[in-house]
């Protein structure tokens, strides 16, 4: 008797949808079926059926005749009426990412294949690895868009909801890159352009034409390139963009003239500008406003008119740096007309023509400054002291670098009638010979390397002075290239920065230092024997606070007569508790730095 055939094994659980056409066979992905519909027979009457909706959503109703002819399947959205089954390139791709294929028998699967990715093997949703590729650079979203379709719908979506760009335009590539990259980024409100080849009106007109709704602008340029945008690009730009509030544009070497007219721009930085013959700024939002002029620049900007016109079309800016050799009394002067009260932070640098009158003027004119720097004028220390009764309850950071006319005096009166100060910075003031100093002059308030210009006329100071400065609130303090002192005593408790850079005459035994939260110590160019005594103080500082802190942890008691303060006996040997092993582990260590880095 011949054996029973074994039955078939149950059909395994279908977990996601087919991949080939349940009609015809054929890949599902971009297939156009042209298989016959099964049509049923007619029961007496002659009219055409309709398909039903497992067959094709997006069918086409049969024709009135010919009944025999196959049926072809249109979809419901045909964008390209005579492309064939063979041509799936032309297949258009929606937003939402969508499949365009052809629906099947029990498809409704189909929709949780558009909402995750195989990735290693395993189904990741798109919203997962759309957020792991937010996390790379716009180098990195470009390399995995090339993976698969899946890789590239994802990174479409970074694309999409990216609301801030960082972008380093290299030499051999030309505007065509961000005329590429920066259409598909259409919620794009923040751009940070550094550009290492030359900048034009095309640059400016692509970045107008790409991103609708971009908000703030930031262009930087390398060494070896060049800003070629005039003044009419640059304000046919900014009248194009009526959503823009913060501008940065570096190398405006080339700008003739400025007339700005825009109710939305709130910051605008302009650098390395060579001369302005016509300078109007139409902004009555502008808070901040920074020009910076190249110092070898003898151009014929009008510098006094250009701060007369402040007040009148700028008039809610609170914070003005102008840096340009043309400063002078007159244009602090015509600052003063404009009438700018709500200024709070003014720094008018470079300016060897500004005296104490022009301090005497700002005085009159600001009333809540909180930062001044008025590096490179020719101040003195009345000028000094108009500043602490002026200022006594705001101002909190004072920059004196390059003012030969200021002395220790000064700088002690500072320290004494300001007691918000919390940054301060008097970098080649206290020098012996600024004519004779050879070399780059180098310094920063962090230590960082900044060249500045040599002033024409210094006043000869003594070699050997003192300064004692002694302060509670005091962070950070910048004394680099003060060659005349040779003692210097700091008491600031909470002072964490102190640049020292070229104080050659400093000697090693008249240091002091009391500054328990120091944690820069910038020495470049002083001699071994001073680095070596500021090691030993402020490993010393940091030994006796410990010490302090331990010896006022134990517990005391007063003797019988109450003549002094004992430690209890059992607790003299007592091992530190977890908290205050942790905050011993987690004291930071103060770094002196011997060589000159750049500051970031």
């Amino acid at each position: 008797m011949a054996s029973q055939p074994k039955p078939p094994p149950p059909p395994r659980p279908k977990t996601r949808g087919n991949y080939n056409c349940g009609r015809c066979g054929q890949p599902k992905k971009g297939h156009v079926c042209v298989a016959p519909v099964p049509v049923a027979a007619p029961s007496g009457g002659g009219g055409a059926p309709s398909p039903s909706p497992s067959t094709s959503s997006g069918a086409a109703s049969a024709s009135g005749g010919g009944g025999g002819e196959p049926h072809r399947l249109r979809r419901a959205l045909s964008f390209d009426e005579a492309g064939t089954p063979s041509s799936p390139e032309k297949k258009p791709k929606v937003e939402g990412d969508v499949e365009m294929g052809e629906p099947e028998e029990g498809g409704g699967e189909d929709d949780d294949d558009d909402a995750v990715m195989e990735v290693g093997g395993r189904p990741v949703p798109r919203e997962v690895m759309a957020e792991v590729l937010r996390r790379l650079g716009p180098r990195g979203v470009m390399a995995a868009a090339g993976v698969s379709r899946g890789w590239r719908d994802c990174a479409g979506r970074v694309w999409r909801a990216a609301d801030e760009l960082r972008l380093r335009v290299l030499a051999g590539s030309g505007a065509g890159i961000l005329a590429a990259l920066l259409p598909r980024c259409a919620a794009l409100s923040c751009l940070h352009l550094r550009m290492e080849r030359d900048v034009d009106a095309t640059t400016l007109a692509c970045l107008a034409s790409s991103c609708p709704s971009l908000k703030t602008l930031e262009i930087t340029m390398a060494a070896n390139a060049t800003n070629r945008m005039t003044g009419e690009d640059l304000n046919h730009f900014v009248s194009e963009k009526p959503s823009l509030s913060v501008l940065k544009i570096g190398g405006c070497s080339n700008l003739d003239f400025i007339n700005l007219c825009s109710s939305s721009l709130s910051v605008l930085w302009l650098s390395d500008l060579c001369s302005l013959s016509k300078s109007v700024m139409n902004c009555p939002n502008m808070s901040e406003l920074s020009l910076c002029f190249e110092q070898q620049s003898n151009g014929c900007t009008d510098l006094v008119s250009l701060m007369d016109a402040m007040g009148r079309t700028c008039p809610n800016l609170n914070k003005m740096h102008i840096s340009s050799n043309q400063l002078s009394n007159e244009a602090v002067f015509a600052l003063e007309s404009a009438n700018l009260r709500g200024l709070c932070m003014l720094s008018l640098i470079l300016g060897s023509k500004i005296t104490d009158a022009a301090v005497a003027s700002i005085v009159r004119s600001c009333t809540s400054l909180e930062l001044l720097d008025l590096s490179g004028s020719s101040i003195s220390d009345n000028g000094v002291g108009m500043i602490c009764k002026a200022f006594p309850q705001t101002l909190s950071r004072l920059l004196l670098a390059l003012c030969p006319n200021v002395t220790t005096r000064g700088i002690q009166l500072a320290t004494a009638q300001l007691p918000l100060l919390q940054l301060m910075d008097c970098g080649m003031s206290l020098c012996t010979n600024l004519n004779n100093e050879k070399g780059p002059m180098f310094g920063d308030i962090n230590g960082g390397i900044r060249i500045i210009r040599k002033l024409c006329a210094a006043k000869k100071q003594p070699i050997h002075q003192k300064l004692i400065i002694k302060h509670s609130n005091l962070k950070k303090l910048s004394l680099w290239g003060c060659s005349a002192i040779d003692a210097l005593y700091v008491n600031c408790p909470e002072l964490n920065d102190l640049n020292l850079n070229s104080c050659t005459n400093l000697h090693p035994e008249r240091l002091l230092l009391q500054c328990p939260n120091l944690k820069n110590v910038h020495a470049a160019g002083c001699q071994d024997m001073l680095i070596g005594a500021i090691r030993n103080q402020v490993n010393v500082n940091q030994v006796l606070n410990e010490f302090d802190a331990a010896e006022s942890s134990l517990p005391c008691k007063r003797i019988a007569d109450g003549s002094k303060r004992v430690q209890l006996p059992q607790f003299q040997h007592q091992e530190p508790s977890e908290d205050d092993k942790l905050f011993g582990s987690s004291r930071t260590q103060c770094t002196v730095h011997r060589n000159i880095t750049r500051a970031t």
